[in-house]
C-alpha cells in the first residue's frame, strides 16, 4: 500500500456542505479555525517599548517576546513594527536577529513576516543555492488562494526583483514546472458548490490518464488538480475519485510515481489541506532528526488560516496531539514558542 493510498484511507471523512461556516442572523459567517487572534487592548507603543526591554535587558528575556509576538495578530505585528523603528530608530527584524538565535530566532522573524512576505521568503529560500525543495513549491503554491498568490507574485518581485514564474523555469523541469506555472496562473475555481456530473468526469478522465498505454496523461493531471476546487474535490459523494486518482498514480505502467512525485503532494492537498499539513507536520517529526524549517513554516502560516483543522487531523491521523509530538521532539524556547502557536489549550 502507497503512502498516498495510507493518506487517502486516513483523511476521506462525510464532509457537509455548510462545515466551516455559521450562521448568524440568519447570514452565513466563516468559522475560524485558526489559533492566533488579536490581542484585546491592543497597544502598539507598550509593545514595541516592552519588546525594547526585553531586547536590551541582560541575558535578552525571551518569554517576553514570545509572549508578545504569539498573543499578537499578523496585523498588530506590522503596527509593533512600525512602533519600534519609530522609537529606536532600527528595525524590529534587526534587534531581534541581534538578541536570538537558532530556531528560536527563524520562528520570531517569521512572525514579523506579513503571509505574502513569509511565502515568498520561504520559495525563494527553496530556490536558491544548491538544489531546489520541490515539497516546499507544492505546499506553498497548492495551499494557498488566488488572491494570495497573486499577493505572493507581487511581493516577491518587489523584494527580489524577480518574476517567481521565471524563477520557477530556471529551477525546475518537465511537467512539474507546467503544474507550478499552472498554480501560478491564481486561476483556480473557488467557488463552494458542487457539480456532481463534472465531477464523475474527472474522475474517469484521471483515471485515463493513468491508464494510458503509452504513458501518463499528466496534462489532465495537472490541469484537473489546478483549477478544481476543494469542495469539488472533497465532497464525500466523490469518494470514487480519490480511488481513480489512487489506481492512475499507482498503477505498473506509470511513469508518475517516478517522475513526478511531487504530482502526489498536490493530490493530497487538493483533497484536504488540513491533513494535508497535519502529514507534513508529522513527517518532520518522525524518527532521527527533526526538520525545524517545516515546523516553523506550517506553524507559522496556518496559524490564523486553520491549525486548529490541522491538530484535529493530526490527532485523528496518529493518535497523539500535536503538542505532545512537538514537547517530545523539541526543547527549550523553540518549543516554547511552537506550543504558544498551538494556541491555548
Amino acid at each position: 500500500m502507497t503512502l498516498f493510498r495510507k493518506f487517502l484511507d486516513n483523511v476521506v471523512h462525510d464532509r457537509h456542505p455548510d462545515e466551516g461556516t455559521i450562521i448568524v442572523v440568519g447570514k452565513p459567517k466563516s468559522k475560524y479555525y485558526g489559533t492566533v487572534t488579536p490581542y484585546p487592548n491592543f497597544c502598539a507603543r507598550s509593545d514595541a517599548a516592552a519588546l525594547e526591554k526585553a531586547i536590551e535587558t541582560k541575558g535578552v528575556d525571551e518569554d517576553v517576546i514570545i509572549s508578545i509576538l504569539v498573543d499578537r495578530s499578523n496585523e498588530q505585528r506590522q503596527k509593533i513594527k512600525a512602533a519600534y523603528e519609530e522609537s529606536t530608530g532600527k528595525p524590529l527584524a534587526d534587534a531581534l536577529k541581534s538578541a536570538l538565535r537558532s530556531h528560536l530566532e527563524d520562528v520570531a522573524l517569521a512572525l514579523l513576516m506579513t503571509p505574502a512576505q513569509f511565502d515568498a521568503h520561504e520559495l525563494r529560500k527553496a530556490t536558491k543555492g544548491f538544489g531546489t525543495k520541490e515539497a516546499v513549491l507544492v505546499e506553498i503554491l497548492a495551499s494557498r488562494s488566488n488572491q494570495e498568490i497573486r499577493d505572493i507574485k507581487r511581493v516577491f518581485k518587489e523584494e527580489y526583483e524577480e518574476e517567481l514564474e521565471d524563477v520557477i523555469k530556471s529551477d525546475t523541469s518537465g511537467d512539474f514546472t507546467s503544474a507550478l506555472l499552472a498554480m501560478l496562473k491564481a486561476d483556480k475555481d473557488e467557488d463552494n458548490t458542487i457539480d456532481l456530473e463534472r465531477a464523475k468526469k474527472d474522475a474517469v478522465a484521471l483515471f485515463e490518464a493513468g491508464e494510458n498505454s503509452k504513458g501518463t496523461d499528466v496534462s489532465t493531471f495537472i490541469n484537473i488538480l489546478t483549477s478544481r476546487s476543494g469542495p469539488q474535490l472533497t465532497k464525500s459523494e466523490l469518494s470514487r475519485l480519490g480511488r481513480y486518482i489512487t489506481r492512475g498514480l499507482n498503477t505498473p505502467n506509470t511513469h508518475l510515481q517516478r517522475k513526478h512525485a511531487q504530482t502526489n503532494q498536490t493530490v493530497k492537498c487538493a483533497w484536504s489541506k488540513p491533513a494535508f499539513f497535519a502529514e507534513k507536520l508529522h513527517l518532520a517529526m518522525k524518527g532521527r532528526g527533526t526538520c525545524e524549517d517545516t515546523l516553523t513554516r506550517v506553524l507559522v502560516s496556518r496559524s490564523e488560516v486553520d491549525l486548529k483543522k490541522v491538530m484535529d487531523e493530526f490527532k485523528a491521523m496518529y493518535g497523539k496531539t500535536l503538542q505532545e509530538v512537538i514537547s517530545d521532539d523539541v526543547k527549550g524556547h523553540f518549543e516554547k514558542i511552537l506550543l504558544a502557536l498551538c494556541g491555548p489549550h
